[in-house]
């Protein structure tokens, strides 16, 4: 299979080197094109893509893909949200599926899954009031991260008495209605995110630190074969269909050593 990864960074780099680990697949790796989207030409051929670039980068990705002949895609970029209608209802016109999410890692959907649990345990007592903190590399642009702000969606989607999230740059005390969030930028750690339940006498965390990107891409490349085992309704897909179909193998699920 042809593939390309649009994406010249840590993240593409990762993902390369899992794809050449696994199958010896040596993918094109394109870096960010200084106007606008690839050129139709350098896409000609590929059969699957990973977007590993900047959010503000994804819809003139896809379309230009599309334009190729591409109709598969992972998406493992985050702060594009904003286009995801338009690149469903693009990828839809086009027959076109893509898995998408904010983290890839296989630990971190489970962790989703761990946090929405509490959410439903703790939630129900008052005196427990949850928060989140994460802490991402210096070099980081969005804050909170992708992974972060999905924590807060299904935190308060399921909590009885939140009903947002607290802003980053707001002063003044607590209000009992949002969540509050820390963000941290510094050094070079890959990811890190901690979800919490504090009452008077005890605190509950869960916490996740990723140690490199390894995961990330071995997500990235199972969301891939998921793509290509069978076709897949055209538009978007969460990772989380990726993941039940993992869960429901009965063998272990190889994850990076």
């Amino acid at each position: 299979m042809n593939i390309a990864i649009l994406g010249d960074g840590r993240l593409g780099g990762e993902i390369g080197v899992a794809l050449g680990n696994r199958s010896g697949i040596r993918p094109l790796i394109l870096g960010r094109p200084a106007t606008g989207r690839h050129p139709v030409a350098a896409l000609a051929g590929i059969e699957l893509i990973f977007d590993a670039s900047l959010g503000p980068s994804v819809r003139d990705n896809v379309e230009g893909a599309l334009s190729a002949g591409v109709r598969r895609f992972v998406i493992a970029t985050t702060a594009w949200s904003d286009d995801q209608p338009a690149v469903d209802a693009s990828l839809r016109r086009a027959g076109a599926s893509a898995v998408a999410a904010p983290n890839f890692s296989v630990a971190v959907n489970l962790f989703f899954r761990l946090v929405d649990t509490a959410v439903g345990l703790y939630g129900p007592i008052a005196a427990f009031d949850p928060y989140v903190l994460e802490w991402h590399h210096a070099a980081k642009s969005d804050r909170p991260s992708g992974t972060a702000r999905e924590l807060l969606r299904r935190i308060v989607a399921a909590h009885p008495r939140k009903r947002g999230v607290r802003d980053l740059d707001a002063d003044g005390p607590a209000d009992p209605e949002l969540v509050e969030i820390a963000v941290l930028r510094a050094g070079a750690g890959p990811g890190m995110h901690l979800v919490g339940f504090d009452a008077p006498g005890e605190t509950l965390e869960l916490r996740l630190t990723a140690r490199d990107r390894s995961a990330y891409a071995a997500g990235a490349v199972a969301a891939a074969d998921w793509l290509t085992a069978r076709p897949r309704v055209p538009g978007i897909h969460p990772f989380d269909e990726v993941v039940d179909d993992l869960l429901a193998v009965p063998v272990p699920v190889a994850l990076p050593a």
